[in-house]
């Protein structure tokens, strides 16, 4: 029984400590954002796998006014944080309830093409149950429901 309660605890303290760790390979790599893990708990808009694919949004005339619109839908969510907000790429963490698990949310702005492509990915854990992708289809709408079509266009 002792044996049992110092793993369950050794594990418990490893959860708390990645869950409070920045993953090293976020960000932007000549036009790509970081690959997502074999583990069901992230989707995005550049991977060729098709149960985590969701497509980028399109985007016209200023960067800066979608990527203000894209803030502006993350700081509508409770439990949100913007880490990085650099001038094609935003790095969100979003805080859910609860268990207080962590979850990467990465835009970046192609200009040339006019997409926003998207990274949503669970630091703990192996299942999200769908969080991730319901999160994206939740800032889509939230996008649609805004009225913020003249900017973002979903398709």
């Amino acid at each position: 029984m002792k044996m049992f309660l110092t793993i369950l605890t050794l594990i418990i303290v490893l959860m708390v400590i990645k869950n409070n760790t920045t993953p090293k390979n976020l960000g932007v790599k000549d036009g790509k954002l970081a690959k997502i893990p074999s583990s069901p708990n992230a989707v995005s808009s550049q991977t060729d796998i098709e149960d985590k694919k969701v497509e980028p949004l399109k985007f016209n005339g200023d960067l800066e006014e979608a990527k203000t619109k894209i803030i502006n839908v993350i700081n509508d969510y409770e439990g949100t944080e913007i880490i990085k907000n650099e001038k094609n790429y935003i790095h969100a963490v979003f805080t859910t309830g609860g268990m207080k698990f962590k979850d990467d949310v990465e835009f970046y702005f192609d200009e040339n093409s006019k997409l926003i492509h998207f990274r949503s990915a669970s630091r703990v854990g192996y299942s999200d149950m769908g969080l991730n992708k319901k999160r994206f289809n939740e800032i889509k709408n939230s996008l649609i429901y805004n009225h913020l079509k003249d900017t973002i266009q979903i398709e």
